[in-house]
């Protein structure tokens, strides 16, 4: 019983026709699919039918995570789990999600909305234009946008950082890398992964005490000039940026934040440290490193980085309510 990776995130968004533009033109993202309701979209090296989905709806709100299972067997053996620690869980028909197989949705104790799957289509050019010449390459680099490489990771807010991490690492075997305490001893931030990536997903504090949001989802880039170079996009094209560019000290990687026309934070990053170490640690950052950790460049983050993120999806907390 294992998870593999990170997979997508659905959006729910309040202007599907500007999300949509602004993820093709402005990041450079993929139409994979789409319906009068949703649009499924990829990196141009993500090798899965689709790392996001963005679907209409009243408000802008997280609909669900995405995490694929290392094996079909592991999807069955999850929901026997979850049932016996109390964890109500629903079933999604193979084909309600666009090249997805059936799936297994729940809510962590904090209120994340996750999705589990096994099957999903691998993506395969079909137009000729789009073909790469190199078989490792799902299709050519885009020449539209700032074109990220790949999905990265999601972070998410909930009320009990420390609780939350508990729980996704002993429940869903997702690694506790580092974490950062306040002054007050309690836990602002954690950062965990599945893979050699410094993290997968992120927990950070939501102090309004208002339980779990989409603080962003993120997408890799190559270099830091391929972020620069998306910051001057961004300013032409109606990008918000809210910070950066800077380099978080507790993974080295050089960030950016912006947001898309619905209002969902969004972050592109690159560098980044790797972990292979099978008896790794988690690495303890306290009150008085904690500004190198998010910039160890020295710019302060924003009060609407540590305050803002999109809430859960109303219909979404509606159903696992009555299921």
């Amino acid at each position: 019983m294992k998870i593999a990776h990170a997979g997508h995130a659905e959006l729910q968004v309040k202007d599907l026709e500007a999300s949509k533009r602004f993820f093709t033109d402005v990041v450079g993202l993929l139409v994979s699919d789409e319906d009068d309701k949703s649009v499924y979209l990829r990196a141009w090296q993500d090798f899965e039918h689709h790392s996001l989905v963005l679907t209409k709806g009243d408000e802008s709100a997280l609909a669900h995570l995405g995490w694929r299972v290392e094996d079909p067997e592991s999807l069955d053996q999850f929901a026997r789990h979850f049932e016996q620690i109390g964890i109500p869980c629903t079933w999604t028909k193979a084909g309600a999600e666009r090249g997805q197989g059936r799936g297994l949705r729940f809510y962590t104790p904090g209120g994340v909305p996750m999705e589990l799957y096994w099957e999903m289509e691998k993506y395969h050019e079909k137009d000729p234009n789009r073909i790469s010449v190199m078989p490792s390459y799902p299709q050519k680099f885009p020449l539209v946008g700032f074109a990220p490489r790949r999905f990265d990771h999601f972070n998410v807010m909930a009320n009990d950082v420390q609780s939350e991490q508990e729980w996704l690492t002993r429940e869903m075997g997702i690694k506790h890398r580092y974490y950062v305490e306040g002054d007050d001893g309690k836990r602002r931030a954690s950062w965990l992964s599945l893979t050699n990536l410094s993290h997968d997903i992120a927990v950070m504090r939501n102090y309004s005490g208002e339980g779990a949001r989409l603080h962003h989802h993120a997408y890799f880039v190559d270099s830091p000039d391929e972020l620069l170079r998306a910051c001057n996009m961004l300013v032409e094209h109606g990008g918000k940026i809210e910070w950066g560019p800077g380099s978080h000290g507790t993974s080295g990687a050089i960030f950016l934040y912006f947001f898309e026309p619905s209002g969902h934070r969004i972050e592109i990053w690159t560098r980044g440290m790797l972990i292979f170490e099978p008896d790794w640690e988690p690495i303890r950052w306290t009150h008085e490193t904690e500004s190198m950790g998010f910039d160890q460049w020295g710019s302060k983050a924003p009060e609407t980085y540590l305050t803002y993120g999109t809430p859960i999806a109303k219909k979404t907390t509606e159903a696992a309510a009555s299921a």
